[in-house]
C-alpha cells in the first residue's frame, strides 16, 4: 500500500508540474490556464451526463429486480473520473477521460475486475460481515 501512496502523493504531482511548465513553455502560460480551465468544465460535464445516464440504468434494472453491480462500478469509475478532471493537470485530465469514456471505461473496468479477482485468490482482499449493534449502542465491525 505504502508504494502507491508514494506514487499518489510525490511522483503524479511532480509529473504533473513537468508537463505543466514544458506545456506552458510552448503554448504560453494563459493558454495553459485556459486548458486547464477548459478540461475542467468539459470533465464535469461528460461526468455528469455520463452518471445521469449510469443511474438510468440502475434504476432499470432494480425496476426488472436485477441487482446493478454494472452499473455501479462504472459509477464509481465516473466519479473518480470526475474528481481526477477537477485537479489541475494534464496526465490526471487523460484518466479522467479516460474513465468518463464508455469505450476506454469497459476496458479499465475488466482490467479492475481481473485484479480484484485474483486479490479474492490469494486472500488479499478483506471480506466485511454485517454490522453487529451491541447492548450500549455501539456498532461492531467484523473485518
Amino acid at each position: 500500500m505504502f508504494p502507491y501512496l508514494l506514487i499518489l502523493f510525490t511522483v503524479v504531482p511532480a509529473l504533473e508540474l513537468v508537463l505543466l511548465i514544458e506545456v506552458g513553455r510552448h503554448i504560453g502560460s494563459i493558454n495553459t490556464l485556459l486548458v486547464i480551465v477548459l478540461t475542467g468544465i468539459l470533465g464535469a460535464s461528460l461526468a455528469r451526463y455520463q452518471g445521469f445516464l449510469v443511474l438510468n440504468k440502475i434504476q432499470t434494472n432494480l425496476g426488472k429486480g436485477h441487482l446493478p453491480s454494472e452499473e455501479l462500478m462504472d459509477g464509481l469509475m465516473i466519479l473518480v473520473g470526475g474528481i481526477v478532471l477537477l485537479t489541475p493537470g494534464f496526465a490526471t485530465d487523460a484518466l479522467g477521460f479516460m474513465l468518463l469514456i464508455p469505450l476506454t471505461r469497459t476496458a479499465i473496468k475488466k482490467l479492475v475486475r481481473k485484479r480484484m479477482e485474483d486479490m479474492i485468490r490469494k486472500g488479499q482482499i478483506v471480506q466485511v460481515n454485517q454490522f453487529q449493534t451491541r447492548d450500549d449502542g455501539y456498532t461492531d465491525i467484523d473485518i
